[in-house]
């Protein structure tokens, strides 16, 4: 029987060639892991049974791929599933973005109602959002335990607004 491991297949002529198996391996190293690096790129879908057509010439080969997908196409099999039905929404419903938004605007607003240095309050947490109960009572110009009990009478209003 034939020793088929040390031939390599060339796809212009069509011909099988011998070679030494120093050749092959040398020449089976550096096709494997462009193909890999291709692959990982998006730019090659060769089946493995086709992995031995592989000559690194990628522009006249017949499982090139140009790297994009369109969401539309259909995946294995099945016709009626695409990319668009695999791939996971995880963005936020807009209902949720607006109840969101509209429970932030309430706080907000019960803020102002309970102390009239919301608005300096809020300015501090936008410009730095790790701020300290200390640093804000000195930027405001109160002792620090009088800040910090307005802040828990603060907090404590919030959280029954928020529901816990």
């Amino acid at each position: 029987m034939e020793n088929k491991a040390n031939r390599i297949y060339d796809k212009g002529t069509r011909q099988w060639f011998d070679v030494s198996p120093d050749a092959y391996e040398a020449y089976d190293r550096e096709r494997t892991a462009f193909r890999k690096k291709m692959q990982h790129q998006g730019l090659c879908c060769c089946p493995r049974s086709k992995w031995w057509l592989c000559d690194m010439a990628c522009m006249y080969c017949d499982y090139r791929c140009d790297g994009t997908l369109s969401l539309n196409m259909p995946q294995g099999d099945d016709e009626d599933v695409t990319l668009m039905d695999i791939i996971p929404d995880n963005s936020p419903a807009m209902e949720d973005v607006q109840a969101d938004r509209d429970l932030l605007d309430s706080l907000i607003r019960r803020l102002h109602e309970i102390d009239p240095d919301a608005k300096a309050i809020l300015a501090m947490w936008k410009e730095n959002d790790k701020i300290s109960d200390r640093a804000m009572a000195e930027v405001l110009g109160c002792k620090q335990r009088t800040f910090a009990d307005r802040m828990k009478r603060i907090r404590t209003e919030m959280r029954k607004i928020r529901g816990y």
